[in-house]
């Protein structure tokens, strides 16, 4: 947790299609009107060199370490550059994915040994994670739907079979699991405004 800073880290999670942007913005807002300064940012990438590595990830085949590895050199640059000196001064940082993704994507969906996995999360951020993780959970077929309805393009990890997308939402639901009072599943084949009173909600709870 950000024991050690006065600000708060939200993070959001779930595989893509699953709508997070629309109950991040809900969430900027609702900080705001709380008077919180906001920084808003998104992983892979939040910095000039986390966006490049960005392009990459997204872009260029290659092993999965490598993978594994450039996702956490992003995330420690995020962390030194933006994360990190946005909590000391009190601001709410919130993030379109972190370290969860990483445990879906690379351990659940690549198979990186979760020993790697480890090591690296605790290396990268040892005392640090999110005060409230939002995880979208929604069926890898339904997701599928929703962006082929929506973009032109897609990147490589869009790209993969439906196998893959089971394994990286099983991961991320063992991750709930496992930190279930960081960790708040959400049932996202539902309307957003049925979402979005879910989201409120926990925030007031926590927050407010």
């Amino acid at each position: 947790m950000t024991s050690a800073y006065t600000g708060r880290f939200i993070t959001f999670e779930g595989i893509d299609g699953a709508g997070k942007s629309t109950q991040i913005a809900a969430t900027v807002a609702w900080a705001r009107a709380h008077d919180h300064e906001v920084v808003q940012s998104r992983e892979p990438g939040g910095t000039p060199l986390g966006e490049k590595l960005r392009e990459l990830l997204l872009h260029e085949s290659m092993h999965l370490e490598t993978e594994a590895l450039l996702m956490f050199a992003a995330r420690r640059e995020h962390l030194a550059q933006l994360i990190e000196p946005a909590l000391a001064r009190g601001a709410w940082v919130i993030s379109d994915r972190f370290t969860d993704a990483s445990y879906a994507y690379q351990a659940g969906g690549r198979g990186l040994s979760l020993e790697k996995f480890s090591a690296l999360e605790g290396w990268v951020h040892p005392d640090l994670q999110p005060d409230l993780t939002f995880l979208f959970d929604l069926a890898p077929d339904i997701a599928a739907r929703r962006l082929a309805a929506g973009r032109d393009g897609t990147d490589r990890f869009e790209r993969e079979q439906t196998d893959f997308f089971e394994r990286v939402r099983a991961a991320y639901l063992l991750r709930a699991r496992e930190s279930a009072g960081r960790i708040v599943v959400l049932d996202a084949n539902r309307a957003p405004e049925q979402i979005q009173a879910d989201v409120l909600k926990t925030l007031e709870e926590r927050f407010a």
